[in-house]
């Protein structure tokens, strides 16, 4: 079936099965990618390199060294498809979504505003419910700050200081996939797709917005809003022509407002710097509209972000240069993956089961042998896309890795279930109960090590307000990694942290299997574990420091660094 008819199917695709067992989305993603590719493809990835990526990527955690040996014994050939079901309905998974969005969405500002625990708990609390996402872009865009319980949601705009140009070149660029900076005061010079226009038309369902001293609950800040204020523009290019515009979002002509009786304007009158409520709201008007079948943009937005968040790179690349000069590697396929997503009234859970469960998705980071550099174009997907792990991942990974995850959680199960045997009891006593006490282990395990996370998120994160998608090598990464407190402490841990289970064991074939399935979840290859049998022969009775010395090899390695 050719992609093009599949596009005019897009309605009920993420569910719907095709005449052969598979699923039309998921077939016609593979066919798009492997269209001409024939003899170009990397072979599938093995169970450990897909155990480890699709646990990376749904969860943010990586593989217990017992997880990953279940797994690679597992002579299902269905093992992949369950795995993913099972990642998907885990409590980590809405954790996942939750940083994923925050760092989208918010891009690491200081939540001067909302406190952050607010802000990620309301996430936390959509992805759980797998709320549709066009609904919470609609209600983030929404919240003013004023209402308790919904000021978590306004923290989108608050954190901007609901500054109009903050806002406009956010939502265009987060949203629209265009970064229309430059086009505040000129048609862009090198896109002629960006035009001053659209700049000032996103511009106008802003510029009446404030951020008003003690608008919103216990004296804090929320938005208010003018009722009037028109938008006029000149380029810098042709500064004796004037344009004036009303709201609207790219090309598409200028919201009607409906008139509005001279001295009724406001529902609550400023005073001062206090907050205006208008009986008409401009910026109110802007989320429906942004997220309706009117502004294909959003959805095709949406859908390229996450599949460079799956597959390491969007069909458009950079997510936020979207124009006619920067056009989607696989167009079709964009499209059909925009309206499958939209179609399925934006069912973020179903639309990455689906990615995950493409050939695309599970090949091999390893080229074929005999393959020019052409041949290997990242934007072709003919393999894997390797992907650094992002400042939260990197951290979860290496607490990991040396036991930290295992051990704390070990605890917190202790004090929920063995302290109080009344409670155990009532959490044990129906399948409702017993799903509340995962999550709420789960919640306890974040509460006492998310801290740990900040040392990772200060070395290796992008500065606050900027796309996160980008990420650099540093001095300081490298320091961190080596001289870092964290590391060298849970390295140095016992018991049933890692470097306690490698001196437990006495077979030096067996502390490489373990230290492997720990860290890069793969067993050794032979020459490694001869390398792990020498080394540890060499150190004679300095065989924990030795296996400490392994162990930081390897959670420094590349190979631990990115997810492939």
């Amino acid at each position: 079936m050719r992609i093009l008819v599949v596009v005019v199917l897009a309605a009920g695709m993420l569910a719907a099965p095709s005449a052969h067992g598979g699923n039309l989305l998921r077939d016609a993603i593979d066919q798009a990618i492997e269209a001409g590719q024939a003899g170009k493809l990397g072979p599938p990835a093995t169970d450990g390199e897909f155990l480890r990526r699709v646990t990376l990527d749904l969860t943010g955690l990586i593989p217990t060294s017992a997880e990953a040996r279940a797994f690679l014994d597992d002579p299902s050939p269905y093992k992949r498809e369950r795995l993913i079901d099972s990642l998907v309905d885990r409590p980590e998974y809405a954790r996942r979504m939750q940083v994923v969005f925050d760092v989208m969405w918010l891009e690491r500002r200081p939540n001067a505003q909302v406190p952050a625990d607010a802000w990620r708990g309301y996430l936390r609390k959509q992805f759980a419910a797998n709320r549709p996402l066009d609904q919470v872009v609609r209600e983030i865009l929404s919240a003013d700050g004023s209402d308790p319980k919904t000021r978590p949601a306004a923290a989108f705009a608050l954190e901007r200081a609901g500054d109009p140009h903050v806002m406009t070149r956010d939502v265009a660029r987060i949203f629209l996939g265009r970064d229309i900076t430059c086009s505040q005061c000129h048609d862009h010079i090198l896109y002629d797709d960006y035009k001053q226009s659209h700049y000032y038309g996103l511009f106008a369902f802003f510029n009446r917005t404030y951020l008003a001293d003690n608008g919103g609950p216990d004296g804090k800040a929320a938005l208010g809003e003018h009722a009037e204020g028109d938008v006029t523009y000149k380029s810098v290019f042709k500064k004796k022509v004037t344009s004036t515009t009303g709201p609207h979002v790219i090309d598409a002509t200028d919201v009607k407002e409906a008139p509005i009786t001279k001295g009724e304007e406001y529902w609550a009158y400023p005073v001062g710097k206090g907050r205006a409520v208008p009986r008409q709201s401009r910026r109110a008007l802007l989320p429906a509209l942004l997220t309706s079948e009117q502004t294909p943009e959003f959805r095709r937005t949406l859908a390229n972000r996450l599949w460079a968040m799956m597959m390491g790179r969007g069909l458009v690349h950079p997510v936020d240069l979207d124009h006619s000069d920067n056009p989607a590697s696989h167009p079709e396929l964009l499209v059909l993956l925009g309206d499958s997503l939209a179609t399925s009234g934006y069912d973020l859970k179903a639309f990455l089961r689906e990615l995950a469960k493409t050939r695309a998705y599970s090949r091999s980071s390893e080229p074929p042998p005999g393959l020019s550099p052409g041949d290997l174009a990242p934007e072709k997907f003919t393999v894997a896309i390797m992907k650094p792990l992002t400042p939260e991942q990197m951290g979860w990974a290496v607490m990991g890795a040396t036991g930290v995850v295992s051990n704390y959680k070990l605890a917190v199960e202790h004090d929920l279930y063995e302290v109080n045997p009344k409670l155990r009891d009532l959490i044990k006593s129906d399948p409702r109960r017993t799903q509340l006490g995962i999550e709420l282990a789960e919640e306890e395990l974040h509460r006492r090590l998310d801290p740990s996370i900040n040392g990772f998120v200060q070395h290796f994160a992008r500065p606050p307000g900027q796309a996160q998608d980008a990420q650099t090598s540093t001095v300081n990464q490298a320091l961190f990694l080596t001289n870092g407190d964290p590391l060298q402490t849970w390295l140095s841990n016992g018991g049933t942290y890692l470097n306690g289970r490698l001196v437990a064991l006495a077979d030096p074939s067996s502390v490489a299997e373990e230290l492997y399935l720990s860290t890069l979840t793969r067993r050794p290859t032979p020459e490694e574990r001869d390398e792990v049998t020498r080394y540890l022969a060499d150190r004679g009775k300095d065989r924990p420091r030795a296996m400490r010395e392994l162990a930081w090899a390897l959670l420094t390695s590349t190979e631990f660094r990115f997810n492939h």
